[in-house]
């Protein structure tokens, strides 16, 4: 006796899937990564992040020189740890707090709960400008 194979296997050999890229949408746009706050943020101009708390005030300047990588839309410029001469431009919007996260912590059969919240002080900023050697990138 012979089994034709099921539909569901058959249509699975015929099938292929396509991986994600690794690459965001707008790699071709210039971008830097910089280091800020203990963390690695890819930067592109023209577009507001949220950071941790900055010592700064609202519609103030502030100025990232721990670029690890700068590329102006076709060569990347690499730092070893950082990249010589370049800067990333950010303006402050306005000081935020993230959203609650609610920890719980629970010993079972000994009644002893603990419930704390927390809500991270964040800074959201703009980037105005990329820089690589004094020359504005983006």
């Amino acid at each position: 006796m012979t089994q034709s194979p099921s539909p569901a296997s058959s249509s699975a050999s015929t099938a292929t899937a396509t991986a994600p890229s690794a690459t965001p949408p707008s790699a071709t746009a210039p971008y830097a990564i910089v280091e800020a706050s203990g963390q690695q943020f890819w930067l592109q101009p023209n577009r507001y992040y949220d950071l941790d708390r900055l010592p700064a005030d609202v519609d103030s300047t502030i100025t990232l020189n721990t670029v690890l990588l700068v590329n102006d839309g076709s060569t990347p410029t690499l730092g070893q740890p950082y990249v010589e001469g370049a800067s990333v431009e950010l303006r402050v919007m306005a000081h935020r707090r993230g959203s609650k996260v609610i920890v719980y912590k629970m010993r079972p059969k000994k009644k002893t709960r603990r419930k704390a919240g927390h809500r991270q002080e964040l800074t959201r900023v703009m980037v105005q400008s990329i820089s690589l050697n004094g020359q504005v990138v983006a």
